[in-house]
């Protein structure tokens, strides 16, 4: 009995080892897809800021440092700079015009009214 539990735990110590490198392998697969879709957040039109740093912060939290990692948080100090600097203002730095309201049927019924006034005058 000796011999089969001195046997045994090398074996679970290798099996956990396993484990652990698979774990990990799979936290820096799952890290490196946040960075890329933290870098495509931040290329969008209209980016959301809090999910593309919660994405660098995955990242970081898994132990990558590599120049994707740089470049993510790069793009997010910039985009939140020129934010900050266009922020309030439009396209063109104009104010948009107020939409003018279409009358309702009001002018439409004292048009014929003034057309009957002018019949009226010319006999």
């Amino acid at each position: 009995m000796a011999i089969e539990s001195a046997l045994i735990k090398p074996v679970v110590d290798a099996l956990m080892a396993l484990l652990r490198r698979g774990e990990q392998a799979n936290l820096k697969r799952n890290a490196e897809a946040a960075i890329r879709e933290a870098i495509r957040e931040l290329l969008l039109a209209n980016p959301d800021e809090n999910k593309a740093q919660a994405r660098i912060a995955i990242a970081k939290a898994a132990g990558i440092l590599s120049e994707d990692v740089v470049l993510a948080e790069d793009m997010l100090q910039k985009h939140r700079a020129t934010k900050a600097k266009t922020s309030g203002k439009g396209a063109t730095g104009r104010k948009r015009k107020p939409v003018a309201t279409k009358p309702e049927e009001k002018p439409a019924a004292k048009k014929p009214a003034a057309a009957a006034k002018k019949t009226a005058k010319k006999p």
